[in-house]
This record gives structure tokens, C-alpha cells and sequence, in this order.
């Protein structure tokens, strides 16, 4: 670098660090490094907010630099080489967390700090583009007994604080894939699903009792069975035809497990399972659910490649991993429980309890109308012709039917008076017009009561 390149030495984070250590020099520092998972970034800026407010005199310097593709380090602050930290404005991040406002997380920041009379320095660091991992935090200490003492009651501290107070706990998450090439997630979504309460949830009886006697109940009775020595985790498998409930059901569920943490898995992300697990390890009480599994765990005679058999044996390993304490439950959706690899299928401690959603009876279409008809109204005579005419249709069907039947009222300038000729419109689109694929699509099955 050139006389007239080099940069002002105010600008260069090594100064701020050399001013603030004096005497100590930078060959003399140890440093301590902790690594966190991204989804944990939330509650580590709040964990270091409430450690400098509350402990040690702290001074938070914006560090920039232009070509690191590292975390940034002690070292990298220590030189004024081709590509020195340089001292600018704080940088923030605004995190969604499924609160009114999202939260403000520092991005590269190096504090210079004092206890009594012991300095030290911290560095917070957001992975770069071409890093695998995830946030972490250094601290810089001077040699000697003072100095490892502090640095151990720091970090201890930390962690404590951030595993206690975890700003995802008790929501429905799903991480996001990232737009790096490495395929680690990025960042969390926070899921707002709407509430779903026991009367909406429209099943046989004895389903909707070996339900909730397989996961209210049984997290009622959790701290009693772990008392007994009993095993506390618990895997479930929902299947049914398409439309029968399986997604629905899981919002009553998330509804109803306010104290549990619920992270949804989509075909697209099955590549992150292992970070799942371990996101649900951490934010135990947890509900992992992972939809459409038999496009993960079918029949090992069925797979196409080494790659989707390593999937399955990666979801064996990981159920089977967790400790018998873990309070964690699994719940595997599929429309296709026969094409399901038995060792996961079969086997107790991996699966459970299996519960079947079955295509609605006749009092079961009945509730179904009323449900998805509220807002209508619906004479006696004309719900039973509907509940006729939908015989074995999926639920997602007569929601659909119900949507474009109201449609048709507000069409022929009616206000909320359900006709018959509604009815027979909405019908005439789902089963006949749009053809054979559009019924498909929308989880019906063509009867002879429908077309009359």
C-alpha cells in the first residue's frame, strides 16, 4: 500500500484496540471463541445488551472491511495490511421473530470493555458469504489468572442467558434456505397460523380421541411418566387421502401447545433436517413436523439414488438419537402410507401411534358445511342435499364448494341466502367443466349423487 493509500490511522480498528489495551501487547491476548447457530441470533444480541447494561463499562465500534469471506477476528482487527477493519457506523439487521416489531441485531461490532480494572474486547460476527458457520462471538483477554477468570464468567453467562430466553419458543418456524452455495440455512420464518379450536377440527370421534389422547394428554401426563422412567419424546404418522385434515389438524395442535415450539418441514427443506432436529433439541418442549414424509422415507426398494436412502437414514438416525427425555414429538404426514420404509413405519420409538384421516361421513360432511358455510345462510333441506351430493368428497372439497357457491350468491346480487341453484353452479365448475384433473386437484371423487 502506497503513502497515499494508507489510511487515516483513526479509521483503523487497530488503533481503537491498540489505544484501548496500552501496554498489553495484541501477541499477548488470549481469546475465547463460542459458535451459535443462526436461529440463535436474536437472543444473542440480547444476551450481550443485557451483559454490558448490567456488568462492564463497554464502548461498541462498527467494524468494515471489504474482502473478508472469514469471521472476523482478533487478527483481522490487529493489522493495517490490504485489507485493515476499519471503524464506521453500526450496522443492523431487523430479524422477524413473529412479535409486533421485528428485532434489531448488530452485525460486525467489536466492543472494547473494562471490568474494575481488567480489559478486554469482544467481537460479535455474522457468518460471511462463503462461511459454513454460524454467528460467533470472541472474547479477547490479557494473560494471567484475572483474565481467564473473566473470560470464563463471560461466556458462561452467555450461553445461560441465551438458551433461558429464546424469542422463537412457543411459535411455528421454519428455517430458510439460504442463497449461499453451501446450503445452510439463513434466516427463520415465523409462521401466523390462524386458530384453529376443537370444533373446527372435523373428524370420527374415536380419531379425534386417539388424538388428543396421544398428545394433549400425553403432554399433560409428561412430568408423571418421566418420574416412572418412561420415555417422554413420541412420534406420530398422519395419513389420509389428500384433503382429509392432516395440515389442518396440525394448526389445532400448534393452537393448543402454546408452550411448544412447532417447526414445519416442507419437501424443499429436507435438506436442513439436521439443523432442525437440532433447533428442536434446543427449544425443547418442541413439535417437528415433517410433511409429506414418503418423499424422504419411502420403501428403500422404491429410492433412486444413494442420496435419498441417506435421508432416510439420517431421519432414522435422528429420531433414534434423541434422549428419551427429549420432550420433543414427531409428527409424519403422508397420502401414501404404504409406500413408507418399514423401519421407520413399524417400528415403536420411532412411530408411535399411527392415526388415520379418512374421507367424512355423513355426519362429518354435515359439520363440514356448517363450518365452511358460516356466514350463509343454509336451509335444513338444502345442507342435506349438499351432504348427499358430497359423498366421499375430501373435506378440502366441500370448502371449496362452499367458497363458490357464496360466490355465486354475491354474483346473482343475493346477500347471504344459499340456493340450491348455488349449489348446482359451484358443482358444475369443480366436477364437470374443469374436467377430470381440476376434481383431482381439488380432492373430490366423481358419484353418481353429484351428477344427479
Amino acid at each position: 500500500m502506497s503513502k497515499k493509500q494508507k489510511r487515516d490511522p483513526k479509521t483503523l480498528m487497530m488503533t481503537a484496540l491498540a489505544n484501548h489495551f496500552g501496554k498489553i501487547s495484541p501477541s499477548e491476548l488470549i481469546t475465547a471463541t463460542r459458535q451459535f447457530p443462526i436461529t440463535a441470533r436474536v437472543d444473542l444480541q440480547r444476551a450481550v445488551d443485557h451483559i454490558f447494561a448490567e456488568k462492564f463499562e463497554a464502548k461498541a465500534f462498527g467494524a468494515h472491511r471489504s474482502y473478508g469471506f472469514s469471521a472476523l477476528s482478533f487478527s483481522d482487527c490487529m493489522t493495517d495490511g490490504s485489507d485493515p477493519v476499519l471503524i464506521g457506523p453500526l450496522q443492523y439487521d431487523e430479524v422477524d421473530i413473529g412479535d409486533e416489531h421485528p428485532a434489531r441485531c448488530m452485525k460486525q461490532v467489536v466492543w472494547t470493555c473494562r471490568d474494575g480494572k481488567t480489559l478486554f474486547s469482544v467481537i460479535l460476527a455474522m457468518p460471511e458469504r462463503h462461511s459454513e458457520d454460524g454467528i460467533s462471538l470472541t472474547i479477547a483477554v490479557p494473560p494471567g489468572e484475572a483474565g481467564l477468570a473473566l473470560s470464563r464468567k463471560f461466556l458462561h453467562e452467555l450461553e445461560q442467558l441465551v438458551n433461558r430466553n429464546s424469542s422463537f419458543r412457543g411459535k411455528v418456524i421454519s428455517l430458510e434456505q439460504a442463497s449461499r452455495y453451501s446450503g445452510k440455512s439463513g434466516s427463520v420464518r415465523v409462521h401466523k397460523l390462524r386458530q384453529v379450536v376443537r370444533e373446527d377440527v372435523i373428524l370420527p370421534a374415536k380419531t379425534l380421541q386417539l388424538l388428543e389422547r396421544n398428545v394433549t394428554e400425553f403432554i399433560k401426563f409428561r412430568t408423571k411418566l418421566r418420574e416412572l422412567g418412561m420415555p417422554v419424546k413420541k412420534g406420530l404418522l398422519f395419513y389420509g387421502p389428500p384433503g382429509t385434515g392432516k395440515t389442518h389438524t396440525i394448526h389445532y395442535l400448534a393452537s393448543q401447545l402454546p408452550d411448544h415450539t412447532t417447526l414445519l418441514i416442507t419437501a424443499n427443506q429436507v435438506g436442513l433436517l439436521e439443523e432442525y432436529c437440532a433447533l428442536a433439541r434446543f427449544l425443547q418442549p418442541a413439535m417437528l413436523v415433517i410433511e409429506d414424509a414418503d418423499l424422504i422415507a419411502r420403501n428403500r426398494d422404491d429410492m433412486n439414488s444413494p442420496c435419498e436412502e441417506s435421508l432416510l437414514n439420517q431421519l432414522l438416525n435422528e429420531m433414534d438419537g434423541l434422549r428419551e427425555d427429549a420432550e420433543i414429538l414427531f409428527v409424519l404426514t403422508t397420502n401414501r402410507p404404504e409406500q413408507l420404509e418399514t423401519a421407520l413405519s413399524s417400528r415403536p420409538g420411532r412411530i408411535d401411534q399411527s392415526i388415520e384421516f379418512p374421507l367424512p361421513d355423513e355426519e362429518g360432511r354435515r359439520k363440514l358445511v356448517k363450518l365452511y358455510g358460516r356466514g350463509l345462510s343454509i336451509k335444513e333441506k338444502l345442507s342435506d342435499l349438499i351432504v348427499k351430493k358430497t359423498e366421499h368428497a375430501s373435506p378440502a372439497f366441500i370448502k371449496e364448494l362452499m367458497r363458490r357457491s357464496a360466490q355465486h350468491v354475491l354474483q346473482a346480487g343475493g346477500k347471504d341466502v344459499l340456493q340450491e341453484e348455488h349449489v348446482t353452479l359451484a358443482l358444475e365448475d369443480m366436477l364437470f367443466s374443469g374436467g377430470s384433473l381440476n376434481l383431482k386437484l381439488l380432492g373430490g371423487a366423481m358419484t353418481a349423487a353429484a351428477a344427479e
